[in-house]
């Protein structure tokens, strides 16, 4: 055992990538469930003592504990809105804003279009994109058998519209996530910055996908009549539930709104809000509803990224863009952007965004915050927005794929890679002039 320590300590650096670069293929290849690959993961950067196992030193706390890389304010926030989110869509409130909204359209297939990709693309902002595409599916394949149509169309517009929605807001998509608590970036911060370029970004894409898709949309006067006058009154199945989840929904977003004031963290806000909601419920069927592989595989995740930080890793990757880019902001934020984009569309854009968020704060670190301020930017706009590329960018795109292909209606891979090449360069375009204009051309 001292021969392997001795080892491990000599080529820290190259084990912990190794552990890391392993994880990523594993991910992306799905052979295997990623918590479980994050966990193995973990467990064996533990084991080999690239993180510590143990909390203090002879001489005091040990900075290399592996729970210190673990960022609990990631893990509170998600399984605090997991909660929020599974309570207040039990009350059928989502369901009936989508009903109304599509009523509106007067059953019209080209207006449905639009009305599902804005729908998707607000609530994912402030639900999250896999909780939205979850909500507005059944709704979806309603709306199609109804018309009479092929439900494709509006179902890849839901995908697009889910990862470009979800990156306007801190809490929207869980790379915003990791990238506010280790950019100390707050809830307006991310409204501030985001908004703009996000609406611009979906009002292009949705133009394109109109272009794409109007010779599909086509439906008799007969049939856009039954969805013009879809019954909405019984949609809501426990009124008092969406007045008490609404109320409680809407204090947590004003919570995240004035954190700058309150100095209250976003994760105890929203605990704040999910804890009250329990009272009136039974705890352990809520807590199904949480996700936990994905909560657990942020945690292996975030202790396999801190074997390659504590390593000094982190530190190198750092330095390596900084000579790459001769030190130039302008060059860092443009191959930051462009590389989250590319890359995220291949694999997982959370490990991806875990490994990078570190790797950011270092370059803060050596070049200073107003250096780095585009650069985080730059990350979220390309780690969200490339989600859009392939079929397995983002969680959200999975799930439409999987639920779509057991309908009977399969979205083929390079199906879909074929308008997701052209909506991420369009993406990456509008964001590479906004952050060139707001932040580098001065």
């Amino acid at each position: 055992m001292e021969f392997l320590h001795t080892f491990v300590q000599a080529h820290n650096v190259a084990i912990s990538a190794g552990i890391l670069l392993i994880a990523y293929v594993f991910i992306a290849l799905e052979k295997i469930p990623k918590v479980t690959i994050a966990l193995f993961g973990a467990a064996i950067t533990i084991v080999l003592g690239l993180v510590s196992q143990s909390k203090t030193l002879d001489s005091g706390l040990d900075p290399h504990y592996f729970i210190n890389f673990v960022d609990f304010n990631v893990i509170f926030l998600l399984v605090s809105m997991m909660i929020i989110v599974s309570i207040a869509t039990r009350s059928g409130m989502f369901n009936w804003v989508a009903n109304e909204l599509l009523k509106l359209t007067k059953g019209r297939p080209v207006g449905i279009l639009f009305a599902l990709g804005l729908f998707t693309a607000i609530a994912s902002a402030f639900l999250d994109n896999v909780t939205t595409v979850i909500l507005i599916m059944p709704v979806t394949f309603f709306i199609a058998k109804k018309l009479d149509i092929n439900p494709l169309p509006y179902l890849i517009t839901e995908i697009f519209a889910s990862n470009i929605g979800g990156t306007a807001t801190l809490i929207g998509d869980p790379p915003n996530i990791i990238i506010g608590s280790v950019g100390g970036l707050s809830f307006m911060d991310f409204i501030i910055e985001l908004t703009v370029p996000v609406a611009i970004i979906l009002a292009a894409v949705l133009a394109v996908l109109f272009l794409f898709f109007k010779k599909d949309l086509h439906a008799s006067a007969e049939r856009m009549a039954e969805v013009a006058n879809l019954d909405n009154s019984k949609t809501i199945t426990d009124k008092w539930l969406m007045i008490r989840s609404s109320i409680v929904l809407g204090l947590v977003i004003l919570g995240f709104i004035l954190h700058d004031i309150t100095h209250i963290e976003t994760c105890v806000t929203a605990m704040l809000g999910a804890s009250f909601l329990l009272f009136f419920e039974k705890p352990k069927e809520i807590l199904e509803d949480v996700e936990w592989n994905t909560i657990f595989f942020f945690i292996g995740l975030f202790i396999i990224i801190g074997g390659v930080e504590a390593s000094g890793g982190i530190a190198l990757m750092a330095k390596w863009i900084l000579n790459v880019t001769d030190g130039s902001q302008n060059a860092a934020a443009m191959l930051i952007l462009w590389a989250s984009g590319i890359i995220s569309g291949i694999i997982d854009n959370i490990p991806y965004t875990a490994t990078m968020a570190p790797m950011l704060a270092e370059i803060r670190n050596v070049m200073g915050a107003e250096y780095t301020l585009p650069l985080w930017w730059c990350l979220s706009l390309g780690a969200c927005l490339g989600g859009n590329l392939t079929i397995i960018g983002a969680a959200a795109n999975v799930i439409v794929s999987e639920t779509s292909a057991h309908k009977g209606h399969p979205i083929g891979f390079m199906q879909f890679m074929k308008y997701g090449i052209l909506i991420v360069f369009i993406s990456l375009l509008f964001s590479s002039v906004y952050v060139w204009f707001k932040y580098l051309a001065n």
